[in-house]
């Protein structure tokens, strides 16, 4: 049974993590990894799921293995979880991917940014409105790749259906202008994982999307309980030890001009560290080069260390 939209919001207040979609060599679904890797996930604290996600390789999934990959999550996790499901391209395509999701049991719909060249902010408010009538629930929005203004944020936290708005921006200010001109209904989730958490946390967000808490769970979920408790001190440590490994899912790697070209496959390469399923990647996409994978093993062994130090 879905959760209500309380419930919804109530595991937004909280660390949302990514399941990745584990490829592998022939670059098909490995679907008993993806189900392996969420239970594991769930049994060290995490209750908040994306599903078919951006760092699900969203975009290079068919619509059939949308459906698919939520439809695994939904099956290996316990009722207590919320589960969100990606939801972009046309607004016929996107229709068609609620109506699927709904009849699997998906708990929100995460509405992807948009993919057009070309956007207009009254266009793309109309485009959720027809994706809120598809389905009874929720929509939490992600805000990512253009800038849009003040009054844009604040007129799509206030249409029916968004109990949420995944924030992901780098620019604090806007956030707290957005977040301070609407009401308690709408959650904001910083989408930019653990470097903004603290910083976000004081301009009005209520929750994060997870990063290096991905494959180490623990760093997530103890920066949270610091925010809740205000404890800057301890906040600010806890996010400091993801920031080397963070930076580096921020580079190029080789014969690459386009930053974060590696964010996936470090993360992917962090699970299996972790003892999960990362598997291979889909094109436009490409697998770290060995030198990168050097440096993510260096950078993991920091960051279990810190983990220890900080956490254990």
């Amino acid at each position: 049974m879905p959760l209500a939209e309380s419930g919804v919001r109530e595991h937004l207040r909280g660390v949302a993590a990514g399941l990745l979609t584990p490829f592998d060599d022939d670059l098909d679904i490995e679907h008993d990894e993806l189900a392996a890797n969420a239970t594991t996930l769930y049994d060290e604290g995490i209750r908040t799921f994306l599903a078919s996600a951006n760092i699900s390789e969203y975009h290079s999934l068919s619509q059939q293995e949308r459906v698919d990959v939520t439809e695994t999550a939904v099956d290996a996790l316990p009722s207590d979880v919320c589960v969100l499901a990606g939801v972009g391209g046309s607004t016929a395509g996107a229709r068609e991917l609620i109506e699927a999701y709904d009849r699997i049991g998906v708990d929100a719909m995460m509405i992807m940014p948009p993919d057009h060249t070309y956007v207009h902010e009254r266009g793309l408010l109309r485009y959720y409105e027809k994706l809120a009538e598809a389905s009874s629930a929720p929509l939490v929005p992600y805000v990512k790749g253009f800038d849009p203004s003040i009054g844009y944020l604040r007129d799509l936290a206030g249409l029916d259906g968004v109990v949420g708005i995944k924030y992901a921006i780098e620019d604090a200010v806007k956030l707290g202008a957005a977040a301070s001109a609407t009401g308690d209904d709408v959650v904001w989730v910083d989408g930019l994982a653990e470097p903004f958490a603290v910083s976000f946390w004081n301009e009005g967000i209520e929750g994060f999307s997870a990063g290096v808490s991905n494959f180490r769970p623990e760093v997530g979920l103890e920066l949270f309980d610091a925010l809740t408790e205000e404890n800057w001190e301890r906040a600010r440590e806890l996010r400091n030890i993801c920031l080397p490994y963070q930076n580096f899912r921020d580079r190029t790697g080789q014969n690459n001009s386009l930053d974060g070209a590696i964010s996936v496959p470090a993360v992917k390469k962090g699970l299996e560290l972790a003892g999960l399923h990362g598997g291979g990647v889909r094109e436009p996409i490409r697998p770290l080069s060995a030198e990168d994978e050097r440096q993510a093993e260096e950078l993991y062994d920091q960051l279990d260390d810190d983990i220890k130090r900080l956490i254990d």
